[in-house]
């Protein structure tokens, strides 16, 4: 099931739907009244039996006419968590680029894990800012995305999967100079509009072996990334052990999981974004996340 985060037409009102698979938003809220007011988060932290309630209310559920989508998770719990250098051909070309700050690792011993706030999320479709970046380095990440159901804290990987709500996409949009300027990377990725999420989330049993799962990014059409999941180095229970250990993760908690080879600092000379550009995210079963440069 492929769950979203809309709004009707003349309205700002969060409210959980699904998308069939001609595209269309359902109302599931129309189909179960028990999912009236309910929000994403409030999804993720109810367990399986609203969420089968949902899966029962899909083929009652009528289309949305002029449904605006949003962010899936629009605020998180906390920042969004990602993780940096996490597929070993782009850990390579980060190390390579001239971007990496000085860093002793080609391939981090470690999780490398940071934070974009919830200012940067916007939804599929909306633009991102590219005057907030004056520097003109601006580049795109497309990345897997885990969302957290059951919290915890001290989550064992072999039991991290079971933690897992569902999987959505991310664009880590970055502002390479200012990464490089700055030590600690919030500054030049945490920018507003720098967060793209979406379409949808894909629940959990739908993708019981996320490493199956394949990702792949266009710049104005030309495919730029193309990876497996499998090739994290660091994978999903693995990140969730590590992050779980001492911060307790929460309902709706989203970790972007890493980008592969093929970001714009990976090409010589650079291939930044400009204005007019338009990233395209995909990764089948969960959709497409678009957005132009604004």
């Amino acid at each position: 099931m492929r769950l979203v985060t809309f709004a009707r037409p003349g309205q700002v009102r969060e409210e959980v739907g699904a998308l069939s698979p001609q595209g269309a938003v359902l109302d599931l809220a129309a189909a179960e009244p028990l999912l009236a007011g309910q929000t994403m988060r409030a999804l993720a932290a109810a367990g399986p039996g609203l969420l089968d309630k949902a899966r029962a209310a899909l083929a009652h559920a009528p289309a949305v006419a002029g449904a605006r989508l949003l962010a899936p998770i629009p605020r998180p719990p906390k920042n969004v968590f990602c993780v940096g250098k996490n597929y070993h051909e782009h850990a390579k070309e980060f190390a390579g680029s001239g971007f990496d700050g000085g860093a002793k690792d080609v391939v981090p011993p470690f999780p490398v894990v940071f934070s974009k706030p919830h200012t940067s999320i916007v939804a599929t479709g909306e633009p991102i800012l590219s005057e907030l970046d004056p520097t003109g380095g601006l580049d795109y990440e497309g990345e897997l995305a885990v969302v957290i159901g059951k919290g915890g804290r001290g989550i064992a990987k072999a039991a991290a999967l079971h933690h897992v709500f569902g999987y959505t996409i991310v664009n880590d949009v970055t502002a390479r100079h200012l990464q490089k300027r700055h030590s600690q990377w919030i500054l030049g990725k945490g920018l507003d509009s720098f967060c793209p999420m979406g379409p949808a989330i894909l629940t959990a049993d739908e993708a019981p072996d996320p490493t199956a799962l394949m990702l792949s990014t266009f710049v104005n059409g030309e495919r730029r990334q193309h990876v497996s999941v499998a090739d994290l180095i660091f994978d999903i229970p693995t990140l969730i052990e590590a992050i779980s250990a001492a911060i307790t993760l929460e309902p709706g908690d989203v970790i972007a999981t890493g980008t592969p080879v093929g970001v714009g600092i990976g090409f010589n000379p650079p291939k930044f974004l400009a204005k007019g550009d338009v990233v395209r995210v995909e990764v089948p079963g969960i959709g497409v996340l678009e957005n132009p440069v604004a």
